[in-house]
């Protein structure tokens, strides 16, 4: 931090809000600040002096000794100008290396001059002096110094946290300065000083805390080129840092304390630095969906505290804007209003302009996929000014329009669409199909329409179900997605994909995923995932990650379980949760029948405003929201369940008529009639929407849920249970002997993960207060194994054969193979094309013999085709379909035989009947024919495009109908397989 007219080398320049002004006076007192004293005291020059200019990956020592950092991670938009000051932003994304020769050992004295700001409690470093990341307590962690800004630890929650670490043989001679305090608002100086054997510590130029110690720095002061890091701890786990750092300061001396109140940036530069920065996150918070301030149309954040300032709103016209930040969409011209935040540092002034309604506006913030495999959102009410939106289809039997008539359940979620946007995909093999759609868009007398070219994607091949896939995190520690896969249909037989390595590692947001939960589309051929995004291991507490979590799931789809891509098409999660919330953890979906969309459940707190300051009624609670494409999502969320206690981590599995939902009762003991906490219960529903508000034996299951079960593990397992699963056992998997099993699985979190039961739809359909299925003989965990190893919080799927091998073979989905086969009557050749899997076939089978040939599309995997006389051999081959998805194949050669018809009648002789049969040869050749018939058999020689007939005698007066069997050869050739088959004989009267 320096003046404003001082040389910036390299410094980024913010972009946001910063031409608008801070008014008022800024209040120094409030910070506890020291000024300097009247004569300051001279301070030596400093070894390096890091004010946070760069250029490219150098932290620029400014003090002109060349003592550039090396920074690692950080990009030009790390930087911030914050009124010509810069600050390098901390984002758990990065740190910078310290050069060698800042401090060195040759005594004890030293200084380390840090400015920070910071609203986050973690196990992070603000800097170290020292090298060598390990695990505590070994000699892989080095020796150091180092002091965390606003720790997480136990005892300096919200408070600075420094220390002086030299193992001394089986100690981890960690000794820590006593806790003194936290930052004060807005930046803060702090100064340690090393003087001898003392470690002093200053907060805005005062003494916070001090500790004498018997550590030399000579054993910690590195032997290579890096002397320690900004930003980066060396304990193996720790986070790295979440902060606002404006200036750092070296020396190899100690500086007195008049000296640390000269040195430090005064009370009026952090004060204007806090005020700069403070206004341009102000502004990116207010926004929300508006594109910029002079450009509103939809309701600001006017948030009650922002970097940890209090803010207090007004607004020039709150008829326009309110002091909460809603906007009116019942203004007729764009209106300019003036938002005022007033602050303990002054006053931040915004001019904002309000957009006027424009029905286009509405239309024109419509995005529909111009493909699809899911039904449509097609939203009722405009996403800018509210307006009201019907849609017509040119295709009804294809996508449905909107309904007037439609009217909301009286029990449950009411279709966001109203009924419109549903979709009738064209059956596997028919192709895709077209539909236009047309909006109307109406708002405040004014109507507009836009119209939608969308292809509606026929179905995808289905196959019988052959295995299982499954996804979950490890550990706290590791909190990446990974996969499993059975080796075959047989659920407990899981082994790892991807060589065990993870399948999705995150490289956004909080970086860290956790609770990954699989569902497969509605229509089967498309699977969704989503996942937490929670990062403990990056140094969130518990705590925080309760109070001040993600309001993001992490969200992809595939059609393999190998590739996933996100639904968004970005490299990020999408915000589902209310600013007042305080988390959004385990998200999971589920296809509701009766609203035709994917429910997405979550768990979350939530507290009265965005400012989270309350602290009664955070228990968790669940919260549900619609989506029909896993893009778009219905906001704000619904409560789904509240009881006045903490539940966590539902599951749906619909068996019936009902959905059965299993949650974990997140309190400590027993709690609404739930008798055990941290386990599972089990209620049922006939609308999966029903909102919950106690756990309740009797309630009524037409209308909301009915408890059925609880403490439904912990009496088998022994242990804690959360993120229950439950999966419906694939036909022929030996643990489903009587075709109706489910494996039931809880996440024994503190005991190596999942463990299962094995039951039935009938059973958990059964269960009631007085026959429960806990308490039945039949109620037992498995053995451990047959799972992956070490599974937390996950999902199970089923698979058919093709994804199956894919995952095994971690490959793309390959072709399945496929065999024809042929067989003829008479002319009539026939193709029968079957996949290996079992699934379905589509596409063509292409007959063919001699110069001939001719294509026929299959139906119900069968073909047929009148062959031409003149042909001879046939062969069929089945050519595939445009998906690739069953392999090409060809029939033996069948011969068609020889061109030969047959007639059979019979005249009177002498009163008796006598069976006349006539052989017409069309064939190129001649052949021997042999007459079969009731009465005897003759051998004839039907030449080339001949009729040759013969007689029966059946010196009967009368004769039944029968048949007469015609065997034929062509002549001269005793190899050729026979032409045979049958002619009616009617029935002959001479009576």
């Amino acid at each position: 931090m320096r003046s404003s007219n001082a040389h910036r080398p390299g410094a980024a320049r913010f972009s946001r809000g910063l031409a608008l002004s801070v008014t008022g006076v800024l209040v120094a007192s409030t910070l506890s600040l020291v000024a300097p004293a009247a004569h300051a005291a001279v301070v030596p020059t400093p070894t390096a002096h890091y004010d946070m200019s760069h250029t490219g990956t150098s932290l620029i020592d400014v003090s002109g000794n060349g003592r550039n950092a090396v920074l690692t991670g950080f990009t030009d938009a790390s930087f911030a100008d914050a009124g010509g000051d810069a600050v390098l932003r901390f984002k758990a994304d990065g740190y910078a290396a310290l050069p060698k020769g800042l401090v060195t050992g040759t005594d004890n004295d030293f200084t380390v001059e840090y400015t920070v700001a910071t609203q986050t409690s973690a196990n992070h470093f603000g800097w170290v002096i020292g090298d060598g990341v390990g695990p505590w307590n070994t000699t892989q962690l080095g020796n150091h110094i180092f002091l965390s800004p606003r720790s997480a630890q136990g005892g300096y929650t919200d408070q600075v946290l420094a220390a002086v670490r030299v193992k001394n043989g089986g100690d981890n001679g960690e000794t820590r300065m006593p806790a003194g305090g936290g930052l004060n608002p807005g930046f803060t100086t702090l100064t340690m000083v090393g003087a001898g054997n003392t470690l002093t510590l200053y907060r805005d130029g005062s003494v916070i805390s001090s500790l004498t110690h018997a550590d030399s720095l000579s054993s910690i002061i590195p032997s290579g080129n890096v002397l320690g890091y900004l930003g980066r701890s060396l304990y193996q786990g720790d986070a790295l840092l979440r902060a606002d750092v404006s200036d750092v300061k070296f020396w190899d001396s100690a500086l007195t304390a008049d000296q640390v109140a000269s040195s430090m940036p005064t009370a009026s530069q952090k004060s204007s630095t806090t005020s700069a920065l403070l206004r341009g996150d102000v502004e990116a918070t207010m926004l929300r969906a508006n594109p910029s301030l002079d450009n509103v149309s939809s309701d600001l954040n006017l948030a009650s505290s922002v970097n940890g300032v209090a803010l207090t709103w007004s607004s020039s016209d709150p008829s326009v804007v309110s002091n909460t930040g809603v906007v009116s969409r019942s203004i007729t011209t764009d209106t300019p209003v003036t938002l005022t935040a007033t602050s303990s540092l002054g006053v931040l002034t915004y001019e904002v302009t309000v957009i006027a309604p424009n029905v286009s506006a509405d239309l024109d913030a419509i995005s529909l996929a111009s493909r699809t495999t899911e039904n449509l959102p097609l939203a009722t009410k405009g996403a800018v000014d509210g307006a009201a939106i019907t849609w017509t289809s040119s295709d009804e039997a294809l996508v449905s329009a909107t309904k007037a008539d439609y009217v909301a359940p009286a029990v449950g979620a009411a279709d966001p669409f109203r009924g419109g946007g549903i979709v009738a995909r064209p059956a596997y093999g028919a192709g895709d199909a077209k539909v236009t759609l047309t909006a109307t868009a109406t708002l405040n007398g004014h109507s507009a329409q836009k119209t939608f070219e969308v292809t509606v994607a026929e179905k995808g091949r289905w196959a019988p179900d052959a295995g299982y896939a499954a996804a979950y995190f490890t550990s706290d520690g590791d909190e990446k997605i990974y996969q499993a896969a059975t080796n075959g249909n047989d659920f407990f037989s899981f082994s790892p994909v991807n060589g065990g390595q993870p399948v999705i590692t995150s490289t956004t947001d909080t970086k860290g995923l956790r609770d990954p939960y699989i569902l497969r589309s509605k229509d089967g051929d498309k699977y969704y995932m989503v996942a937490t995004d929670l990062c403990i291991s990056c140094g969130t507490g518990w705590g925080p990650a309760q109070s001040d979590g993600s309001l993001k799931i992490e969200v992809w789809e595939s059609t393999d379980l190998v590739t996933w891509t996100r639904t968004n098409g970005k490299n990020e999660g999408i915000t589902i949760n209310q600013p007042a919330a305080g988390m959004t953890w385990a998200p999971e979906a589920y296809w509701d029948d009766a609203l035709q969309s994917y429910v997405v459940h979550f768990s979350s707190r939530l507290y009265s405003s965005a400012s989270k300051t309350n602290s009664d009624n955070l228990h968790a609670r669940v919260f549900s929201v619609l989506t029909r494409d896993f893009t778009t999502f219905t906001y704000p969320p619904t409560e789904w369940q509240n009881t006045g206690f903490a539940r966590i981590d539902s599951t749906v599995q619909k068996i019936g008529d009902y959905y059965y939902r299993f949650t974990k009762n997140e309190e400590g003991g027993a709690a609404d009639g739930l008798e055990a906490g941290k386990d599972i219960f089990l209620e049922r529903s006939k609308v999966l929407t029903a909102p919950t508000t106690r756990s309740n034996w009797n309630a009524d299951p037409e209308k909301t849920w009915q408890l059925t079960d609880t403490n439904m593990t912990a009496l088998e397992t022994g242990q804690a249970g959360e993120g229950p699963q439950i999966v419906k056992l694939n036909e022929g998997d030996p643990n489903n002997t009587g075709g109706d099993g489910y494996a039931f699985l809880v996440d024994n979190f503190g005991a190596g993960g999942y463990r299962a039961f094995v039951t039935t739809g009938e059973a958990i359909a059964s269960s009631s207060q007085a026959d429960r299925l806990s308490r039945r003989a039949d109620w037992n965990v498995r053995p451990v194994g047959g799972l992956p190893a070490s599974p937390r919080h996950g999902s199970f799927v089923s698979v058919d054969q093709s994804v199956l091998t894919a995952m095994q073979n971690w490959t793309s989905v390959k072709a399945v193979a496929s065999t024809t086969s042929l067989t003829r009557e008479g002319r009539t050749a026939t193709a029968v094309v079957a996949a290996a899997d079992r699934g379905d076939v589509v596409g063509t089978v292409t007959f063919s013999g001699e110069s001939w040939s001719q294509t026929v599309g299959l139906d119900q995997h069968s073909a047929s085709v009148e062959v031409p006389a003149a042909v001879r051999t046939v062969t069929a081959r089945y050519d595939g379909y445009v998906d690739g998805r069953v392999a090409a194949s060809a029939s033996e050669p069948l011969s068609m035989g020889l061109a030969l018809s047959a007639t059979v009648g019979n005249r009177c002789v002498a009163g008796k009947v006598t069976q006349f049969v006539a052989v017409t040869n069309a064939d190129a050749v001649a052949a021997n024919v042999t007459v079969i018939g009731a009465f005897g058999q003759k051998k004839l020689t039907v030449g080339a495009g001949k009729t040759v007939s013969t007689t029966f005698s059946t010196r009967a007066r009368a004769v039944d109908a029968g048949t007469v069997s015609i065997d034929a050869v062509p002549k001269g050739t005793k190899q050729a397989p026979p032409t045979s088959f049958t002619v009616a004989a009617p029935r002959g009267n001479c009576r």
